[in-house]
């Protein structure tokens, strides 16, 4: 599971910086750019600022830090459509997901 790389996937897909990022989700720079380096592993309370953050649900992120192996259990059928769900969450407007 490669979190940092799905929280640096959604941040950039959200146009942020990390300063912004970091100071939504109350934590430092260094400490984000860390997680995204996958240097540091962060705790599910981390995680879920992160994602409030980056206004995407959790599961966005789980979805997108695992790999084909660690889905192996899930039907492709249904982790297509998590896939396509954690895509039009990237894709939706920071404002309308916000909302949501």
């Amino acid at each position: 599971m490669n979190v940092g790389r799905a929280i640096r996937l959604c941040r950039r897909q959200r146009g942020a910086s990390q300063n912004e990022v970091a100071q939504r989700a109350n934590c430092s720079v260094s400490y984000l750019s860390m997680l995204e380096n996958n240097k540091r592993d962060p705790t599910l309370s981390t995680i879920t600022r992160i994602a409030q953050a980056l206004h995407v649900p959790v599961g966005v992120l789980f979805v997108l830090a695992s790999d084909k192996s660690e889905m192996g259990a899930i039907d492709e059928h249904l982790s297509g459509e998590l896939a396509r769900s954690a895509m039009a969450a990237l894709t939706m407007p920071a404002e309308q997901a916000a909302n949501d």
